[in-house]
């Protein structure tokens, strides 16, 4: 290999004499084709050296040749490149595109977990804006009387309620109904004293309550049920809005129903 480069060297980079004449158009080409078919034998001499050794072996010493010839004579690197690969080829066949074929497989996995790193992070970014949006309208959120400290709150003529963490909204239910008239859902402070998932109405021919926080000991209770029908009393959320207000309020919160 060491010799192989410094004849490299001599080829690529010997000095001309002082009082050398400039050489002719002709000669020059000459020159350079010399020097190509130099570059080319010796790397033809290196590569048979590794008659008998391993195809990785082999594929590393051709990448070392390579970068000696760019180095030393840029011009030469194709035309070095196209025998160096045949030399390979002879003695492995197959190395050249199999090695190929791995470069390209793993420039393209690059790009596509690229590709999925920006996806990811436009979504993330898409996600925060969507917060952000949803926190402004909820700092814009009008809470009317109902205190800082009430976990649930609940607007009876405007039809809404929400969830709060010390003063702020941090859930809005999509819809809901409260009790029929004769069957108001009454308004004041409340406590949620007891919760029971998948319980059901004995009143009401054991009609489904699933879901069910109780703020009396009357039976009012939030509950999914139906926002499309009033209630007896109670506060009906749908299976999402119930779900999320089961999750969130614990027992003991404090309601505010005005």
């Amino acid at each position: 290999m060491t010799a192989g480069v410094m004849t490299v060297s001599v080829l690529a980079g010997a000095p001309a004499a002082s009082a050398q004449t400039v050489p002719s158009i002709e000669s020059m080409s000459s020159d350079a084709q010399a020097q190509i078919d130099a570059l080319t034998a010796d790397a033809r001499a290196q590569i048979d050296n590794f008659v008998g050794q391993s195809r990785e072996q082999a594929w590393n010493t051709r990448n070392q040749i390579l970068d000696q010839v760019k180095v030393l004579n840029p011009a030469a690197a194709d035309a070095i490149q196209s025998a160096v690969d045949a030399a390979v080829n002879a003695i492995f066949p197959g190395l050249i595109d199999q090695k190929n074929a791995e470069a390209r497989a793993a420039r393209e996995a690059q790009e596509r977990a690229h590709a999925e790193q920006v996806a990811r992070e436009h979504a993330a970014a898409e996600a925060a804006a969507r917060e952000a949006e949803a926190q402004r309208k909820r700092n814009e959120f009008d809470r009317g009387p109902c205190p800082a400290d009430a976990r649930v709150c609940v607007d009876l003529n405007g039809k809404r309620t929400w969830l709060q963490d010390n003063g702020n909204v941090s859930y809005v239910a999509s819809a809901m109904s409260a009790g029929m008239a004769g069957q108001e859902t009454p308004r004041g402070t409340f406590y949620i004293n007891r919760k029971i998932k998948d319980e059901i109405s004995r009143e009401f021919g054991n009609a489904p309550m699933p879901y069910s926080m109780y703020f009396t000991n009357s039976g009012h209770a939030f509950h999914e049920g139906s926002p499309a029908y009033e209630s007896n009393g109670c506060i009906h959320l749908s299976h999402q809005d119930a779900v999320r207000f089961w999750n969130d309020v614990p027992v003991g919160s404090k309601v505010f129903i005005y």
